[in-house]
């Protein structure tokens, strides 16, 4: 039987995130790359993405990504444009807030990007729906029984 050498395996290394507190160099965008905002994820590694340039695409997570960089709706992407297809793109590299916030000040992304808020272009709306008290509903026919045990 084969001695284990060490604390177990992968599956004990997934919860941890050693390059977290590192800072790393700001990437910008080069030719064939865009910057986008991440409206829907679709599941299995896909994602629907609001590039800057106007356009929703169908985006990819590489796998050099995937289980180890976890995107979210509202986060900002780079995106590897495709030169045969313009509706599909693969996800080089998530910024984190801050990141974001400096590609915002140095003119990277437009002024209308929200950075913090869930999604791009999309506003969430109250539905003004309104109830009615329930108190004068149960007083009145509180009122009706009384009246009808009066009437026996």
């Amino acid at each position: 039987m084969p001695k284990n050498k060490g604390k177990g395996g992968k599956n004990r290394r997934r919860g941890k995130n050693e390059n977290e507190t590192e800072k790393r160099e700001l990437v910008f965008k080069e030719d064939g790359q865009e910057y986008a905002q991440v409206v829907k994820m679709l599941g299995n590694g896909r994602l629907e993405a609001y590039c800057f340039d106007g356009v929703k695409r169908l985006c990819h997570i590489r796998g050099k990504l995937r289980k180890k960089v976890w995107i979210n709706q509202g986060d900002i992407i780079l995106i590897g444009l495709r030169d045969y297809q313009d509706s599909k793109a693969d996800v080089i590299l998530k910024y984190n807030h801050d990141e974001a916030r400096n590609l915002k000040a140095y003119g990277e992304l437009p002024e209308n990007a929200k950075i913090n808020e869930n999604v791009y272009g999309e506003e969430e709306e109250d539905d003004n729906i309104e109830f009615g008290d329930v108190s004068d509903a149960s007083a009145s026919a509180s009122d009706a029984e009384e009246t009808a045990i009066d009437a026996i």
